[in-house]
């Protein structure tokens, strides 16, 4: 079958590669230059299978409710005259229990391993390397009763097959000696040794290539203005070259869409509603000055909720989630205070170990859903139209599983794992 990808992020890139295993005629379209220019291209860098806990659980409600006011605070809701946005937090507040966060753990997990087994398959396969490290990943608490909730929070992982350690402060000094300067903040912390680091970007720009030596066509700087359906399927996309305006119908067998937070307002002309709204995101990179002493486990800082990897001779800061639409700006006043925010905390826990004059900052928009299980499966308006969105803040971690796992499902075939495709019963 010929077969349009709508989407060169990581999970559009993943898709199309196998998509091609399969030996379909592949086209990727995006509208940026090159893939992984958006959500993919400055991430938390983390493979974090283990790390996958849905944001929704029973006390999410009352930190949101204390984080409103805090321009700096890991998650962020600023309340907008939209729709879409209060349909996502009403339904995010009907899934703040045990009962659906322990379901939700439970399908992450099934993906995460899937993916894993996926993306360590490419790897050997194609040798691709984007700074990969495979040191596991260390969340440290600076408070007691921070840590006494990681610990709690580890058994009930440990429930689903995760192996979560609980690591005293001696223990996570071992670990990661580069926190040494920090120590006496830490309290303990949990390690999950099977997970791992690298340069989604990298890798996903990498992945590209390959699939375009093996023939996948692709049209970037094309913007994706919509689907048209004849019957019960669809029979193009219209797009148009952003370099010279002209427009064509694309004609295919089947149509994915892979747009991340854009793939909600394609859809809905066709009366599908997906619940996905953009998580804003931030990240800082920095150029080491004493790469000696940078940590080269992948981290968590519980306390800030970021994420801190190391990716060659630079370190990756990132986290925080702003709910507040599309914006995509860095030069707001909450935007700088959440940057610097980031910045300012790794000098206190490596201090001097970076360059902090001239970080590299990056905003992103997460695709996310109120459980943070993606939209994978065919479409329920189109025969011939296939969804992979909704990966939040897990896009990394899912991408090659969710890629390899739609290619099945287009080929008639069942994933082998554990998870509600869309169209299963499985809420969202």
């Amino acid at each position: 079958m010929k077969i349009v990808v709508l989407g060169a992020g990581i999970i559009g890139i993943a898709t199309a590669w196998y998509l091609l295993e399969e030996g379909h005629e592949v086209v990727v379209v995006d509208r940026q230059p090159d893939a992984a220019l958006e959500t993919s291209f400055a991430n938390g860098a983390q493979i974090s299978v283990c790390f996958c806990e849905p944001w929704a659980n029973a006390g999410a409600p009352l930190k949101v409710a204390k984080w409103l006011l805090r321009d700096d605070s890991p998650l962020l809701f600023r309340p907008r005259l939209d729709p879409n946005q209060w349909r996502w937090g009403l339904a995010f507040l009907g899934q703040c229990t045990t009962a659906a966060f322990e379901r939700n753990v439970e399908q992450l997990v099934q993906l995460g391993r899937y993916s894993h087994e996926s993306l360590k398959d490419i790897v050997a396969r194609t040798g691709i390397e984007y700074d990969r490290l495979e040191r596991g990943i260390l969340h440290f608490f600076s408070s007691a009763a921070d840590f006494d909730a990681g610990a709690a929070g580890a058994e009930v992982m440990r429930r689903h097959g995760v192996d979560r350690r609980v690591l005293s402060r001696d223990e996570v000094l071992k670990v990661e000696p580069a926190l040494a300067a920090f120590g006496s903040n830490i309290h303990g912390g949990t390690y999950t040794p099977s997970d791992e680091s690298g340069d989604a970007r990298v890798f996903t720009q990498k992945l590209a290539q390959l699939c375009a030596q093996r023939g996948a066509q692709f049209l970037y700087e094309h913007d994706i203005l919509g689907l048209q359906k004849r019957g019960d399927a669809i029979a193009s996309v219209q797009i148009a070259d952003l370099r010279t305006g002209r427009r064509q119908a694309l004609v295919a067998d089947a149509f994915v869409a892979a747009m991340g937070s854009y793939t909600p307002a394609l859809l809905r002309p066709l009366g599908e509603s997906l619940n996905i709204y953009p998580a804003k995101g931030y990240s800082a990179t920095l150029r080491l000055k004493k790469p000696e002493a940078a940590s080269v486990v992948s981290l968590l800082d519980d306390s800030r909720k970021i994420a801190i990897s190391r990716l060659g001779d630079h370190i990756r800061i990132a986290g925080t989630a702003e709910l507040s639409g599309f914006d995509l700006s860095l030069d707001s006043h909450t935007a700088k205070v959440r940057c610097a925010a980031l910045v300012k905390r790794y000098e206190e826990l490596f201090p001097g170990v970076a360059d902090t004059s001239e970080p590299n900052y990056w905003t992103g928009l997460r695709p996310s859903t109120p459980t943070n299980i993606p939209y994978i499966g065919r479409s329920n308006r189109a025969r011939n139209l296939w969804l992979n969105a909704g990966h939040g803040t897990l896009g990394w971690t899912h991408g090659a599983g969710s890629g390899r796992a739609l290619a099945e499902l287009i080929a008639g075939r069942r994933p082998g794992m554990a998870f509600g495709f869309y169209g299963d019963t499985t809420a969202r």
